[in-house]
C-alpha cells in the first residue's frame, strides 16, 4: 500500500513539494481543500504527522472533529473521510460512485463512526469526494 511521500518527521512539507509530488492532480487538492474552506465551518487546517509508518498528511477541522484528511502519494493522494450512522443514510442517497457506497456500509465500525478512504486521480473521483465533504459538513 502506497504511504505518504513525506516522512521527515523533521520537515513539514511545503506548498512548492506538495505541488511537485502531485504533479497534474494538484489541482484535485486544491479543489478539495478550496471546498471545505469555502464551508465557513472550518476551525483549523494543516499537516500533521502520523509518526514513520504513515508520514504527513493535511487535516481540516471544525470545532470538534477532522472534516476530511488529504493524504499525499507520489503523483496523486488520497482523501479520507469518517462518518457516523446519520450521515452514512445521507450518503446512501447520494450520487456518489455506488462502489464507494458500498465499501462506506460494509467498512468495519469504530466509537467515531465508519470511514473510507480511496484514491484522487480524477475529475470523477474529486466530484466523489466534495459529495462526501458535502455529508460531512451536514452530519
Amino acid at each position: 500500500m502506497p504511504r505518504s511521500i513525506f516522512l521527515d518527521p523533521t520537515s513539514c512539507p511545503t506548498d512548492i513539494q506538495l505541488t511537485e509530488a502531485l504533479g497534474e492532480n494538484y489541482r484535485f487538492w486544491e479543489t478539495l481543500r478550496d471546498g471545505a474552506l469555502k464551508s465557513g465551518k472550518v476551525e483549523s487546517e494543516g499537516w500533521y504527522f502520523g509518526g514513520k509508518k504513515f508520514g504527513w498528511s493535511y487535516r481540516i477541522s471544525d470545532k470538534k472533529r477532522v472534516l476530511i484528511y488529504l493524504l499525499p502519494r507520489d503523483g496523486f493522494f488520497k482523501v479520507a473521510f469518517v462518518f457516523g450512522e446519520k450521515a452514512i443514510e445521507e450518503v446512501k442517497k447520494s450520487t456518489i460512485n455506488s462502489h464507494l457506497i458500498e465499501e462506506l456500509i460494509a467498512a468495519k465500525k469504530y466509537a467515531e463512526g465508519k470511514g473510507i478512504r480511496f484514491a484522487i486521480k480524477s475529475k470523477e473521483e474529486t466530484i466523489d469526494a466534495l459529495e462526501f465533504l458535502r455529508v460531512k459538513l451536514e452530519f
